[in-house]
């Protein structure tokens, strides 16, 4: 007669369902953690892939690294690693510290494959949605009571890290959470969609009222407009847009913070034009300016891996003002690759930046979740190195990654049915 196992806490630890459920929490907690502390990304990701070993199926993810999706990303990290063979006049500390921010895209490929056979993506979506939230309230809460604005905070309105990535997170949230109140508006759940409806707007009004990146001026209205376009009629997207444009320029007069963010933007370009203060625009242009020289000096394969700080001091003796900055990021994604790896860089960057807006044609969450990601990095990116930078960075590879994953187990569902 045969019995049945018994189960034992160490044969549940060693069963690999085990290990991918746990490795989902990770995943969870590296996006509440987001918004939040840098460290805990670190410590969260770097425990994840350790969690994440004992799931894989050496066989299945050799063939899901097939996809250009998967493969892009990986390519660009290794153009850093060889960028450092032909960096040869830059010290190696430099160059390992060029390979770091790329090091966060390796995550896509592991991201996809875990996604597309775990049920548990939307955890994700809905704790940086939480997450996202509370620091919300927390800012608010900075700004209304200043006195409670914690030390370590830069501004009232941004209890922690910087006005930049906040709001990159903030708008994410907001204009993604258009998708489910459209949904729950057609399923009649209009309790809920009325609530999504208000978290979206204090997201929105946050920025409008109490800081905002200029930035996610330009961003925030595409992502929108794409929105519109995607899943409204001609008539209600024509009825929006006017809406839209009426409502903006009442929340411009109404907003000082709107406006003056607005209009610094003019003031600083002139100064720029007119004399050697330092100010955000003129710095910018000020980089562009000379990253563009250094990308003519290389233009093919660049000045290697963390090249661009040395080749900014260099560029700065004997120099004052804005001509004596000296900086490791361009803040333009596009020149910061360019300089270091040239128009083969470029290319691997925008193949993958293409691969993945491809990727998310579809309809659904996870593919307006992974459609708005890219769309808004691509947007920043013209600003900010914002694919090598922290916070967008991670946004960008737990956007692409989930997103990515949910949607072709989608479509592995459907083949078999």
């Amino acid at each position: 007669m045969s019995t049945l196992p018994v189960a034992t806490p160490l044969s549940a630890w060693r069963d690999p369902a085990t290990w991918a459920r746990v490795a989902d929490i990770v995943v969870v907690l590296i996006a509440v953690s987001l918004p939040w502390s840098t460290t805990l990304v670190s410590i969260f990701a770097v425990s994840w892939v350790i969690i994440l070993v004992p799931t894989l199926r050496i066989e299945p993810f050799l063939h899901s690294l097939r996809r250009p999706e998967c493969i892009l990303p990986i390519a660009l990290f290794l153009l850093a690693v060889a960028g450092t063979l032909w960096a040869t006049d830059i010290p190696w500390g430099a160059r390992l510290r060029g390979i770091n921010p790329v090091a966060k895209l390796l995550a896509i490929p592991f991201l996809i494959f875990h996604f597309e056979r775990s049920s548990r993506g939307i955890w994700v979506f809905a704790g940086f949605l939480f997450s996202c939230t509370v620091l919300m309230l927390v800012s608010w809460t900075s700004v209304i009571v200043p006195t409670l604005t914690p030390k370590s905070a830069l501004q009232p309105g941004v209890p922690v890290k910087n006005y930049i990535d906040q709001s990159q997170a903030f708008a994410l949230c907001a204009v993604a959470l258009a998708w489910p109140v459209l949904e729950l508006l057609r399923a009649r759940r209009v309790v809920l969609a009325l609530s999504s409806v208000v978290i979206s707007l204090a997201f929105i009004a946050n920025m409008m009222f109490a800081v905002v990146a200029r930035t996610a001026l330009i961003y925030v209205p595409v992502m929108l407009l794409i929105f519109g376009f995607l899943h409204l009629s001609r008539r209600d997207f024509a009825l929006t847009v006017l809406a839209g444009v009426a409502i903006t320029a009442l929340v411009w007069f109404a907003s000082p913070n709107l406006q003056s963010r607005t209009q610094s933007i003019f003031v600083e370009y002139a100064k720029y034009k007119t004399s050697d203060e330092l100010t955000s625009v003129g710095m910018r242009l000020e980089f562009w300016r000379k990253s563009l020289i250094f990308f003519q000096e290389a233009p093919f394969v660049g000045h290697g891996t963390g090249s661009t700080e040395t080749l900014f001091e260099r560029s700065a003796m004997g120099q004052t003002g804005l001509a004596a900055q000296i900086v490791r990021n361009p803040h333009n994604q596009t020149l910061n690759v360019a300089v270091q790896w040239g128009l083969m860089g470029c290319a691997v960057l925008y193949a993958m930046w293409f691969v993945h807006f491809l990727m998310f044609r579809g309809i659904g969450l996870a593919a307006w979740v992974g459609l708005l990601a890219v769309v808004q990095n691509v947007i920043s990116s013209l600003f900010n190195s914002h694919l090598f930078d922290f916070v967008p960075g991670w946004i960008y590879v737990l956007s692409v990654g989930v997103a990515g994953g949910m949607l072709f187990q989608g479509k592995q569902s459907a083949a078999r049915t």
